[in-house]
């Protein structure tokens, strides 16, 4: 049985060396060791590891440690929602977002085109700009290609984006592929419509791109998931595990809890009723703000994984 012991500051304390601290701290922060420690394995294992974030995730700073961890090859597969996909080409395009308040005057928001995510603000001036962008760069992708599943189009985005911050950027040129199952969840969606209008033979295949999406794993392989938040990107990564023999390994970060009986609060534990993570897993559920808690466990774990030689940074 483990004992609590002291958290103390010393200095030239790593990042590493805090975490490590937090394994007899207690409560989260012990949860929290668990969880960059699974991140670990998983990379050491040789799992295919599976990286799910919703949209404020890719609103928030966290977009370039998601690009990051897939430009040193920790990361196989991105699940997200459109949200991020805009915000990542938008941010990819030079738009800046703003640090604002939680309490705020959300009717003088509006009226100042400013759209507020959390504290967190978007003009409508970017999303102008954003429109235009991908109004100019369907007709373009039109006129190469008439049919493709939604993963084959955030490829060509991410092909055409010059950021190397983008994780759309960086999955295209690491052939990871980018699943977006929720893809007119937004505004982008609404720029498909048009695009179809336009061109009724301009096919962006959902269905086929699921097909791809259930069959990427085997139930040979050995399986990461790192879930931030919840919906539909977490959904359709244990979807994905459930349907090739369960993940072996787990790590979900959340702020929600699992009294609801809500996708985003659902735990790992729940999930081995499913038989989507195995019996026998190494997982672990952390309570908690993502944008405090993930750089924690991404910095543990590229640390150590750098000094075992097993990433290219």
């Amino acid at each position: 049985m483990e004992y609590v012991r002291d958290l103390v500051w010393r200095p030239g304390m790593t990042v590493k060396e805090l975490v490590e601290g937090f394994a007899a701290t207690g409560f989260q922060s012990t949860e929290l060791y668990k969880a960059a420690q699974i991140v670990v394995r998983m990379k050491r294992e040789g799992a295919k590891v599976i990286l799910t974030f919703t949209s404020n995730m890719g609103t928030s700073g966290l977009r370039g440690l998601f690009a990051q961890l897939i430009g040193v090859g920790l990361v196989d597969v991105v699940i997200t929602t459109v949200g991020a996909i805009e915000e990542d080409v938008m941010k990819a395009l030079g738009e800046r977002f703003y640090i604002h308040r939680f309490q705020a005057d959300d009717v003088e928001l509006h009226e100042r085109g400013m759209n507020r995510v959390g504290n967190l603000l978007i003009s409508n001036d970017s999303y102008a700009r954003f429109e235009a962008f991908a109004t100019r760069l369907l007709e373009e992708i039109y006129r190469e290609k008439k049919r493709l599943t939604v993963s084959e189009l955030l490829r060509e985005i991410g092909l055409r984006l010059e950021d190397e911050n983008s994780f759309l950027y960086q999955a295209a040129r690491r052939d990871v592929p980018v699943f977006c199952p929720a893809i007119t969840d937004g505004s982008f969606g609404f720029h498909l419509f048009m695009a179809r209008e336009r061109h009724p033979d301009f096919d962006v295949d959902v269905v086929g791109d699921f097909g791809r999406m259930i069959l990427y794993l085997s139930q040979e392989d050995r399986k990461g998931v790192i879930a931030l938040g919840g919906g539909v990107s977490k959904h359709h990564a244990i979807l994905m595990t459930l349907l090739s023999g369960g993940a072996d390994y787990a790590v979900y970060i959340t702020t929600s809890t699992q009294f609801s009986g809500s996708m985003s609060g659902a735990t790992t534990s729940e999930a081995k009723s499913w038989g989507k993570i195995k019996d026998d897993s190494d997982s672990v559920t952390v309570i908690g703000d993502a944008t405090i808690l993930f750089p924690l466990v991404a910095a543990y774990a590229l640390e150590v994984l750098r000094e075992e030689g097993l990433i290219e940074a």
